[in-house]
């Protein structure tokens, strides 16, 4: 009934058509030289927020935007899992797994630790750790939903993961860029460098780039390496929901029953990757959900776009980026040193 009053008003597909854009021009621009490390997700990001240059379409726009931010990316989620092959992840062995885990893990527990100790708020510090630890923008949208907040924090929780989301996307490049110069240093084999920057890069788009510097070999080893953090998603947002119920007061989400927090668009992410992976798909259309699920979760990008805030993001960021940037360097170093000893 919501979704059914949400599509006869023309706010809302004022904002439908305008995310629309964002997302559709944002994957191609993803596409080119440079722009590529950056990611379709955080390229429709960044062109809802070049939206508000315009306050007259963006404020029809704004008025339903909440929703595609929310709705739409929970479809988006679900239709990545489309992307994660099991098979293939069965096949990397029980190394490329543990390694995921220890990884994932390690990164949000040191992130949150540091980012608390050095004054984030709590809700930011979670979002940080999970896109650092786990699959950058896609995870913070994925972990979201689970922390439940007062009707009086949703804006700053949007903005939260607007912060969060910018945070990995520029930490990301700009290691994937380092690790790409140390590659000539190293004197890793294919598979020994494929498996370091699918361990220690945020998003899938920089561990494909990176790791195509050592070939065919490393671009296949940093892909499995990368798809064994984003398989734990799932397990991760529901820990997450669990813990951050557990350990907030009712007061400050008085509004939401107290239930266990299972997140259930995960399990259609898991579901759609078990259908991905044994059902006779052909190859051809499972590239073309996932594109369609990048175009959906940049609608939702899009819509967390034009609901920025340039003053609080400034004065709230630092901090997160600072934490974020140190246990990104220790990252580095510890799945470097694993990539040595144990591929």
């Amino acid at each position: 009934m919501i979704i059914i009053n949400k599509l006869k008003k023309s706010g809302f597909w004022i904002s439908f058509f305008i995310t629309l854009i964002c997302a559709v021009v944002g994957s191609f621009l993803a596409q080119l030289p440079y722009l590529s490390l950056v990611g379709a997700l955080v390229l429709s990001m960044l062109l809802g927020i070049i939206l508000q240059i315009q306050p007259t379409i963006i404020k029809k726009a704004r008025s339903e935007s909440g929703f595609i931010s929310n709705k739409f990316l929970r479809l988006g989620i679900i239709l990545l899992g489309f992307k994660l092959n099991l098979v293939q992840l069965a096949q990397a062995g029980i190394k490329s797994i543990l390694l995921a885990i220890c990884i994932v893990t390690g990164m949000i527990l040191l992130t949150y630790w540091v980012s608390r100790k050095m004054g984030v708020e709590r809700e930011l510090a979670i979002l940080t750790a999970t896109g650092s630890g786990v699959c950058g923008a896609a995870a913070v949208m994925g972990v979201s939903p689970q922390i439940k907040v007062s009707k009086e924090k949703e804006k700053q929780q949007q903005e939260n993961e607007v912060l969060a989301v910018a945070t990995v996307a520029i930490l990301g490049t700009v290691f994937t860029l380092i690790e790409i110069g140390l590659k000539p240093l190293l004197h890793m084999t294919p598979t020994q460098f494929g498996v370091f920057t699918g361990g220690s890069l945020h998003e899938i788009a920089h561990a494909v780039a990176a790791g195509s510097a050592a070939g065919p070999v490393g671009l296949d080893a940093a892909i499995i390496t990368k798809l064994s953090r984003v398989l734990l998603l799932a397990p991760v947002a529901l820990l997450i929901g669990i813990w951050y119920q557990k350990t907030t007061p009712q007061a400050a989400h008085a509004d939401t029953k107290a239930k266990l927090p299972i997140p259930w668009f995960m399990a259609g992410f898991l579901l759609t990757s078990v259908f991905g992976s044994f059902l006779p798909i052909p190859a051809s259309v499972l590239a073309l959900l996932v594109k369609l699920a990048y175009i959906i979760l940049g609608m939702a990008m899009a819509a967390l776009g034009m609901n920025v805030n340039f003053d609080t993001i400034i004065h709230r960021g630092r901090n997160a980026f600072a934490a974020a940037f140190i246990c990104s360097c220790v990252l580095m170093l510890v799945v470097m040193t694993a990539s040595k000893l144990f591929f």
